[in-house]
Order: structure tokens, then sequence, then C-alpha cells
């Protein structure tokens, strides 16, 4: 059982680090830093879109529009932090 916590747990990490990435990729595209005319860019641009697109456009739609700022990759931070928190409370209660 140790090693579904540990799987799950590995799993809320990479996707916690791809949504900073897709973060981070759209800051530099957005203040000219990266230019998406660039095959490598728009190849890593699309994937990061395309892994965090699905979960971030539920929140989307439900979260108050504030302007031009997106805080819905913070809520679903937040959100998988909170599940990795419950992941390594039922493991301990476990033992």
């Amino acid at each position: 059982m140790g090693a579904f916590f540990w799987l799950f747990d590995t799993v809320i990490n990479l996707y916690t680090m791809v949504i900073i990435a897709q973060v981070v990729l759209s800051w530099l595209v957005s203040f000219n830093v990266v230019n998406t005319s660039n095959r490598f860019v728009f190849t890593i641009g699309d994937f990061l879109h395309r892994a965090t697109d699905p979960a971030l456009k539920p929140l989307r739609k439900i979260m108050p529009n504030l302007g031009g700022l997106d805080i819905s990759p913070i809520v679903l931070i937040l959100g998988l932090i909170f599940v990795r928190r419950l992941l390594v409370d039922v493991q301990y209660s476990m033992m």
C-alpha cells in the first residue's frame, strides 16, 4: 500500500511542476522573452497547455473574472497540495 501512496504523491509532484512550467512559459511568451514562432518553444508550450488545460479549464469557468490576472493555477496547486496532505494523513493513520 505504501508504494501506491508513493506513486500518487510522485504524480502530484510532477503535475505541480508541469503547472509551474506552464505558468513560467506563459509569462516568458507574454513579455516577449521567448517567441512561439520558434518550433521548440511552440512544441513545449503546446505540450504544457495540453497537459494543464483539462484541469485548469473547469476552474477558470467557476472563478470570478479578475481582469488580466489568472489565479486558476494557484488554486489548482493549492488543491493538489491539499490532496497530497490528505494522502499523507491517510498513510500515517493506516500505520
